[in-house]
């Protein structure tokens, strides 16, 4: 993975490492070992009518000559229908985004992962597990961010079981696994930002969201890796300061929204006052001393930076009167 550069990305070195190391599993997902159940079903069902025939000619031969004959064909009937029977238990259907885990004795023989009626083994039990994708929202959590704030913040996280062995054998139950271990990650990524950056450089939960969003992905990742879990995207849903302390941090955004804003207009009004006393010099339209140049700049800074309008004052005199 390579690395974010510039002061806005997230550093992942020391992140990183925080991010607890998951055991590695010990079982891997592979292919149950099984045949097309629809010819097995039909085959059986010929074998258990076979049987019966046997069973049949077995009791009418018992009835005109009975003797050892007809004991055998009568009992090689019964077995041939019940060793049948017993291999139709083999028959398992699976849905479109459905397996089955197969597990004999309590030893792990495979996944089946192919629609449709399939055959195995029919002293195996099979547990069912869907591979659809997903949804996993966490309850609006409340924790403090790197400034010691408490703030309130939510995540979506969209993901898909991609190795059944390990979803079924690696954890007690895999999606609270993944539930708590999402949640998790969202209280570690909001305790190591702040909610917004004072300094204005610095990474931060609303300035910064994408590349935290990123963050969250790869953490929840590491994380629900060894319960065979692929995370396909991760989104903060709810991102705001406790209540305790909205109304000042709101009142805090609003001052620094006033002070930019009239360090623009402060920024404008002299180039503006700057413009106008150098074409008035230029073009000769009147000669004014210092003391005249410095009342002119104050004027006009009054009238561009204040919040109202000014109220004009007529001198009906010469200038300097």
């Amino acid at each position: 993975m390579s690395q974010p550069t510039g002061p806005q990305q997230p550093s992942r070195t020391s992140t990183d490492a925080e991010i607890p190391e998951m055991p590695a599993p010990r079982v891997h997902e592979r292919r149950a070992v099984g045949m097309p159940g629809l010819p097995f079903l039909l085959i059986a069902v010929l074998v258990v009518l076979g049987g019966a025939a046997l069973i049949t000619v077995g009791g009418v031969r018992a009835k005109d000559h009975p003797g050892a004959v007809a004991t055998v064909l009568i009992a090689l009937g019964i077995v041939i229908v019940v060793g049948a029977l017993i291999t139709l238990f083999g028959l398992t259907q699976v849905a479109p985004g459905q397996a089955r885990v197969c597990q004999l004795f309590g030893r792990y023989q495979g996944t089946i992962r192919q629609d449709g009626l399939r055959w195995v083994n029919p002293f195996t039990s099979r547990r069912k597990i869907s591979t659809r994708l997903r949804n996993h929202e966490t309850a609006v959590l409340k924790v403090n961010d790197a400034y010691g704030n408490p703030i309130e913040l939510a995540a979506v996280v969209v993901w898909q079981v991609a190795d059944t062995a390990q979803a079924v054998f690696e954890v007690d139950d895999y999606v609270k696994f993944v539930g708590i271990q999402t949640d998790t990650a969202v209280r570690h990524i909001a305790t190591n930002y702040p909610y917004d950056a004072h300094d204005g450089t610095s990474v931060s939960l609303r300035g910064n969201s994408e590349d935290i969003t990123e963050r969250l992905s790869v953490e929840i990742a590491a994380r629900v890796d060894s319960a065979g879990v692929k995370i396909i995207e991760s989104r903060f849903t709810h991102l705001a300061y406790a209540p305790e302390i909205a109304s000042a941090m709101l009142q805090r955004q609003q001052a620094g929204a006033i002070v930019a804003a009239r360090q623009t207009i402060v920024d404008g009004a002299v180039g503006m006052v700057e413009s106008a006393l150098s074409r008035i010099a230029e073009q000769g339209i009147v000669e004014l001393d210092e003391e005249r140049k410095a009342s002119m700049v104050s004027n006009l800074l009054v009238v561009l930076c204040g919040d109202r309008a000014a109220q004009p004052v007529l001198n009906t005199g010469t200038l300097y009167q």
